[in-house]
Parts: structure tokens; sequence; C-alpha cells
């Protein structure tokens, strides 16, 4: 075996293979066997396909471009996307070996009304009654629905959920901010961001028959504590 990778290393057809594009499949090739034979005697051999390697190391440079058209970027990401399977297709975590911790987390958003609606709301004058109770009503509600709304949730015993809703005088909006609480083996970032983003919506509703123009903006993880990674948390801008 010794013999055979030095004189594939030497041998001049092997740098011409090295160096055209459309073979780059056997310097991998010479590589997992260089591992083999590592793994077999200990050490990897003084010479041969490890030097082989580093000889034309210069022809097996790839810019970015041509990573991508080989698919090892795309690889690389989708390894690191806990919600897709080794090919690519949809999945839902196991997190049967996780930890049990106590998770929460905070969202906030804001809901851009506009003067006239803003007054409104203030005043309670708008016709489908107490915006803000309604929309923060939604909001629990929706929270505790987060896993029939998003597929690939799982199904989270809460064990608290806080909305809160502010007018903000300054840009005629009311600034919204939801909190999830649970203690089990997976997060609830999407719980806290599902009840202030249905409360948003709620909003949105009651108002609608005065004004088309609102806009529901910066919907947000603002917080999250807990699991594996820890505590996390937005910087102020």
């Amino acid at each position: 075996m010794m013999m055979i990778c030095r004189f594939v290393s030497r041998s001049p057809w092997s740098r011409r293979f090295f160096s055209s594009d459309a073979d780059r499949r056997l310097a991998n090739a010479i590589s997992e066997i260089h591992k083999e034979m590592e793994s077999v005697f200990g050490e990897p051999p003084a010479s041969g396909l490890a030097g082989s390697a580093e000889n034309h190391s210069v022809t097996l440079n790839f810019n970015d471009s041509q990573i991508r058209s080989e698919g090892c970027t795309e690889n690389k990401l989708v390894s690191g996307l806990t919600h897709i399977g080794s090919k690519g297709e949809a999945q839902m975590v196991d997190v049967s070996l996780k930890e049990i911790t106590k998770r929460v987390a905070v969202a906030s958003c804001k809901v851009i009304l506009g003067r006239e609606v803003f007054d409104l709301v203030a005043s309670e004058q708008m016709k489908k009654g107490d915006v803000l109770s309604v929309a923060k009503m939604a909001g629990i509600c929706g929270a505790k629905q987060t896993s029939n709304l998003i597929p690939l949730c799982h199904n989270i015993n809460l064990t608290h959920i806080r909305v809160d809703l502010s007018l903000n005088p300054q840009d005629f909006s009311v600034d919204i901010e939801g909190e999830a609480a649970s203690t089990g083996k997976t997060g609830v970032e999407m719980e806290a961001m599902t009840a202030a983003t249905v409360a948003g919506l709620t909003v949105y509703d009651m108002c609608k028959a005065v004004s088309k123009h609102i806009q529901i903006t910066n919907v947000q993880l603002e917080h999250k504590a807990g699991g594996k990674s820890g505590d996390w948390r937005r910087k102020n801008r």
C-alpha cells in the first residue's frame, strides 16, 4: 500500500489530475486513503499521500463560487439547522435526550396606528370595544396555540404567559411585549413571539375599520433563558 501511495503521488500523470478541476475527487480519495493508513499504522507516512496533498495544495484551493457549486457551503449550513434532516427534508427535532430546565422568552412588536386611530384607542371609542384588553387576551390564547400554528413546534406545557400593551404617544403606536415560560426540554421563543404577534394582529383587527394604513412592525425576540444555549439578550441599538 505504501508503494502504491508513493507511486500515485510521484507519477507525472498524478500532477495533471490534481491540477484538473474535473478530477478533484481523486485528491479527496487519496486523502481518505491517507486517513485510513494513519488509523492502521498510528502515524501518517513520511511521504506519499500526505506529501502529495501538501505538494499540490495550491491546486486544491477553490474560490467561494466553486465551493457553493459543489454544495459544500450548503451542506455545512444544512447540518446546523436542527429542523432539517440529513437528506434536506423537514423534521421535528427529537428533544427526548435534552435536560429539563426552566425556559423563559420575551418577544416584542409595535403596531403603528396613526394619530386618528391612536386617539380613538386611547379614549376607548373604538366600536369593537376595549382594544388593548381584547388584544391582551388574544395574545395569551395565541401563545397556547403555537404548536397548532407552526408545524414543527413542540406541544409545550406553558407555566406562564404574560402580554403587556402600552400606548406610545411619540409615534402613535401600541408597544407590545409577550413573555412565555415553561419547565421542559425545549425553548419557548416561538410561544413568546406568537403571543406578541397575535396581540398585534388583534389590534389591527379591532381598528381596521377606521384605517387600513396600520402597520405591525418589529416583531422580534428580546430575551431568552434556559436550555443548552443559556441566556441571550438583544443588544440595545
